[in-house]
């Protein structure tokens, strides 16, 4: 089951292409409420401790399941809908939001898909301007589309054998280093590209200029 996972931070509701089926599962992580709403999503399940939403449940949120959590916690609202998500049975996960905003939350959405790969989850984050993804010693299909620029992010100390083809500046075999990023803005010219690491992690984010 697809899930989507609302989060706070600023979105473009706009440019985002991933809208949720009528099957899918749809969470909102606290003020990820109020990005469903720009969205038009329906919202299945709130989670969080409503901190970002006054305290309390939103108008409207009637006939909404409400989870609340404790404001002092081991974890973030979205790693408590991720939780609830892979509990329901979820098997891919669309982010909305979280790339927008507070840096922290940010950087650990970011690790997040890190966790869902390793799991075997296929998950991407959309803010409209951005689209992230993780790979880990695999290759990627990645479509050309709306998005302007592709970069590819070393998510470790070092990546060795990258490779990208289908774009204007094509790498082979290239060691990235997460101290010194290179493979930035880069653009596909093709109706696809492909991004091959053969060890470790790597960022693949997709964007735009707005």
């Amino acid at each position: 089951m697809r899930t989507f996972i609302y989060t706070g931070g600023v979105i473009h509701p706009e440019l985002i292409a991933e809208r949720p089926d009528k099957g899918d599962l749809c969470i909102a992580a606290d003020g990820g409420y109020r990005n469903a709403q720009a969205m038009g999503s329906r919202v299945d399940v709130l989670i969080g401790d409503l901190d970002s939403l006054g305290g309390r449940p939103p108008e409207g949120a009637a006939g909404v399941e409400l989870l609340r959590l404790p404001v002092e916690k081991d974890c973030t609202d979205t790693q408590a809908a991720v939780s609830l998500a892979l509990e329901r049975g979820a098997d891919g996960i669309v982010f909305v939001g979280s790339l927008g905003g507070r840096l922290d939350h940010a950087l650990s959405t970011l690790s997040v898909l890190e966790d869902l790969w390793e799991r075997g989850i296929p998950a991407v984050i959309t803010d409209g301007q951005n689209r992230a993804r993780f790979l880990c010693s695999d290759t990627a299909s990645i479509p050309r589309s709306e998005f302007t620029y592709l970069s590819v992010v070393a998510a470790d100390r070092e990546v060795a054998g990258v490779t990208v083809t289908g774009c204007k500046y094509p790498l082979r075999d290239a060691t990235l280093s997460r101290r010194v990023q290179f493979a930035v803005s880069n653009e596909i010219e093709q109706d696809r590209a492909t991004v091959s690491v053969r060890c470790g992690g790597v960022y693949i984010i997709e964007s735009r200029d707005l």
